[in-house]
């Protein structure tokens, strides 16, 4: 039993150093179906794509750096849960991950976005990642260093104290303070001065002097006007101009009059920035984004070119596709972190292809997506499955949102799969948008439910009832101009 546990132990050390949390593909699964609904071969993949990424820190090296990444194409109408899917796999894998949308990317040679820079979001988004995991480490010693740099501005320590201390003392005094930071002016001796500062770090780590105000030296930041260069982002061009620039123009500092609460946050933060190694953060980032970063490429069928239409805009569409190759294929990005390798990052894409067709995307392209997931359309079953199931359900959001007014709203059972029948008609009828026609019969349904309370509405109870939606709805679902307009 012991050796069990022991097992178990190291098998969850040996993967919270890799990053990446140690669930099956069927906790996974388990973990998406809390919020949504159906699709289980689209779940399927992405939790064997995302299992595949710990499996392949543990083969040998020389195995690592064979295995590619298998990246997915996920096909299916909108409102189904493409995005959602990626979303909630990206929080599951502690990985960092960035949504991009295809058709806001340009060709190389003209004005725009090119494709590179989603792999510099990526790494900015590791970076941070990992710096608020090294910040949280050096916190308790970054909040003792701003204790002692608050400590200094109170109680001066006989080294370090100024010949003129009177003004702040007399600060203190206007503010009620302790009879012991005016006697700080009289001659004293190491170990009284060592009493009092012990006194009053004591208070200031029990909260006793939040409340006090104090004048503490900021650094300034003196490089804002160089982040407006033009109309492409410093960002894109790959420089961090803070570094290029940083140790040439002369750091500025500001004086600023805070209370000792909000002065402990601030120099916390200063503090905790002097501890972390940056050289360090930047390494482990890149690395994190290298083995385990996941890129989401959505609205991927707008940028292949029906087979119809030869001419005109094609011809970009196709140049970003031919951009696009090389990231997915595996190459090296320059970021202002230093070059970024893209061989082992998993690349989700996904598109309605509503107009074009998979096979509209150039040959190349659809050989570096090898897994082809197809999501079905949801059903009337699925709509009350998404009202009611999901722990992020709308039903339950509506119901949280009146709970601040003092309101409780109640579904009964035959509104919900009413609602659900309406969004189901509504979609074959006018456009099918999937999930997202809930949001727009719920909102007339509660338009004015949402509108009296509290001033008018001054119900506590509020119940909603069959009777109730096809009051307020089935006029709108009948006339189909007004459906069309309105839902």
């Amino acid at each position: 039993m012991k050796e069990k546990e022991s097992f178990k132990t190291d098998f969850i050390d040996k993967i919270s150093k890799n990053g990446i949390q140690q669930l099956t593909p069927s906790q996974i699964v388990d973990e998406l179906n809390k919020y949504i609904i159906g699709q289980e071969n689209a779940k399927k993949s992405v939790a064997i794509a995302l299992r595949n990424r710990w499996r392949r820190q543990q083969v040998s090296e020389t195995m690592k750096d064979e295995i590619m990444p298998n990246n997915i194409i996920m096909i299916g109408p909108t409102g189904v849960g493409k995005t959602e899917i990626a979303r909630r796999i990206s929080k599951l894998a502690n990985a960092p991950f960035v949504k991009v949308e295809a058709s806001k990317f340009t060709e190389v040679g003209y004005v725009g976005r090119d494709v590179e820079s989603m792999i510099r979001e990526l790494t900015d988004l590791a970076v941070n990642i990992v710096k608020k995991e090294k910040q949280s480490e050096v916190e308790p010693k970054a909040q003792e260093n701003a204790i002692e740099r608050i400590l200094d501005i109170i109680i001066p320590s006989l080294r370090k104290k100024n010949p003129e201390p009177k003004t702040l003392n007399a600060d203190n005094t206007k503010e009620g303070g302790d009879s012991s930071a005016v006697k700080a002016e009289e001659p004293e001796t190491e170990e009284s001065n060592s009493r009092t500062r012990n006194k009053f770090r004591n208070q200031i780590k029990d909260g006793s002097l939040d409340d006090r105000v104090i004048e503490i030296d900021l650094s300034g930041d003196s490089m804002p006007m160089l982040q407006v260069l033009g109309p492409i982002g410093l960002e894109d061009m790959g420089i961090n101009l803070q570094d290029l620039f940083g140790n040439i123009l002369p750091k500025k500092s500001r004086k600023r009059k805070l209370t000792v609460a909000e002065a402990k946050k601030i120099l916390t933060q200063e503090e905790s920035q002097k501890l972390i190694d940056m050289e360090n953060v930047i390494k482990e980032a890149i690395d994190k984004v290298q083995n385990s970063g996941i890129v989401f490429i959505d609205e991927i069928d707008k940028i292949a070119g029906s087979s119809k239409h030869n001419m005109g805009a094609d011809v970009s569409r196709e140049g970003v596709q031919r951009d696009l190759l090389p990231i997915v294929e595996g190459s090296t990005v320059i970021t202002k972190y230093g070059p970024v390798k893209t061989d082992h990052i998993l690349f989700i894409a996904s598109g309605a292809f509503h107009i074009s067709k998979p096979s509209d995307l150039i040959p190349e392209l659809q050989g570096r997506f090898p897994i082809r997931v197809e999501l079905n359309s949801l059903t009337e079953e699925d709509f009350y499955k998404i009202l009611t199931q999901p722990k992020n359900a709308l039903i339950k959001q509506y119901s949280e949102l009146l709970k601040t007014e003092g309101v409780t709203l109640t579904f009964a059972d035959e509104a919900i799969y009413e609602i659900a029948k309406i969004s189901a008609e509504v979609n074959e009828q006018v456009e099918n948008i999937g999930a997202r026609r809930l949001h727009t019969v719920l909102t007339n349904l509660l338009e004015e439910i949402m509108f009296n309370v509290p001033d008018k509405n001054k119900n506590s109870k509020i119940s909603i009832t069959q009777e109730l939606v096809n009051e307020k709805l089935s006029k709108i679902v009948k006339n189909r101009d007004l459906s069309r307009y309105i839902l």
